[in-house]
């Protein structure tokens, strides 16, 4: 059964505090394959695998109807540096 993107969206926002969602289906809309770019403080002092399996755990079922699911997370401090390395140069 394919997820679909607003569910997902749903799912993610009820279970931890977004400071900036990004999903996109790479899938050509079946909802096979997701990539996230997801934003929280509650990243804060976690390690970059430690966030991935917080949102893996949290994702279970919905990871488990995919074929593909990639993530990138940041605090909202390291977003705003990823953002302002974006638009240097």
């Amino acid at each position: 059964m394919p997820v679909e993107l607003q569910a997902l969206e749903e799912h993610i926002r009820k279970e931890i505090p977004v400071s900036h969602l990004e999903i996109e289906d790479q899938s050509n809309g079946c909802g096979a394959n997701y990539a996230i770019v997801l934003v929280s403080e509650a990243f804060e002092g976690k390690s970059t695998l430690a966030r991935h399996r917080f949102v893996n755990d949290l994702l279970k079922d919905q990871i488990a109807e995919m074929h593909a699911f990639s993530q990138k997370t940041f605090t909202p401090k390291q977003y705003e540096a990823f953002l302002a390395k974006g638009t240097e140069g």
